[in-house]
């Protein structure tokens, strides 16, 4: 690591790291959404699928694991209980019968319709005495710390 690198080991005080900040606000946030989202019978992690489902951004196991950071294993497993819960239905891809797309079922639809007030709620309280401005600075800093994704990707195949 060069010297002209903005995070050092030497003098590392946990609670001043930024991993160790964003992991605990993600925490703390979710955790919130997951106490509202519970009338619904759903995690925060759950509503997220509906979400990326709804919006058509993703529809495959794999497409999900990906936009979420999530192993295809657990994946697999919380797709298996929104199916079996009624909310997600599984349909052979026509061109290439290894894959099956994904789809809310009604019962999905309607129940998604409801995740974004409950994030909006949560997210609402939690930045409780932030100015729009604050917030929206936030947003493009995290835009600029995920367009770092392909360099943090190649850097851990290589």
């Amino acid at each position: 690591m060069s010297n002209s690198s903005p995070f050092k080991f030497d003098n590392y005080q946990v609670e001043d790291s930024v991993g160790y900040l964003l992991a605990r606000a993600r925490t703390m946030l979710s955790k919130a959404a997951d106490e509202s989202l519970g009338e619904l019978g759903i995690t925060h992690g759950q509503a997220s699928i509906f979400i990326l489902l709804a919006m058509d951004k993703c529809n495959t196991a794999a497409d999900l694991a990906r936009e979420l950071f999530i192993d295809s294993a657990a994946m697999k497993r919380m797709l298996d209980r929104l199916e079996a819960k009624g909310f997600v239905e599984r349909t052979p891809d026509p061109h290439d019968k290894r894959l099956f797309k994904l789809a809310l079922s009604d019962a999905g639809k309607q129940l998604a319709l409801n995740i974004p007030g409950i994030f909006a709620d949560v997210l609402n309280v939690g930045f409780t005495g932030f100015s729009p401005e604050e917030i929206g600075f936030l947003k493009s800093l995290l835009r600029k710390l995920l367009a770092n994704r392909p360099l943090l990707e190649s850097k851990n195949t290589n």
